[in-house]
């Protein structure tokens, strides 16, 4: 399975991301060619240490990397970066990878 792991940075209107992120970049995200599963976090994101300065965190799932990139490549996975560029904060990240269960 192939993976994408969005990390978004505490906004300067949490009100406003969170509702942008429910009504617009939530639906963008599910129209990926070759999406498994889509899942954020709830909640505050915290560290071993305490608070973080992450607001939400987005897990997308994929078969494998062949499908994570023609998703992310497709017009719907441009049309979801392209949102997503608009609400990431400072702080914010992306990271994409192959993973493997035990």
């Amino acid at each position: 399975m192939a993976k994408v792991v969005v990390t978004y940075g505490t906004p300067s209107d949490v009100e406003a991301f969170d509702r942008h992120y429910k009504e617009v970049h939530i639906p963008l995200a599910l129209k990926l060619p070759g999406l498994k599963k889509f899942e954020t976090s709830e909640g505050p994101v915290v560290t071993p240490a305490g608070p973080s300065l992450v607001h939400l965190v987005a897990i997308l799932h994929f078969d494998d990397m062949a499908s994570l990139q023609a998703g992310l490549s497709s017009p719907e996975g441009q049309a979801a970066a392209a949102d997503a560029q608009t609400i990431m904060a400072p702080g914010s990240g992306m990271l994409i990878f192959d993973s493997r269960e035990f």
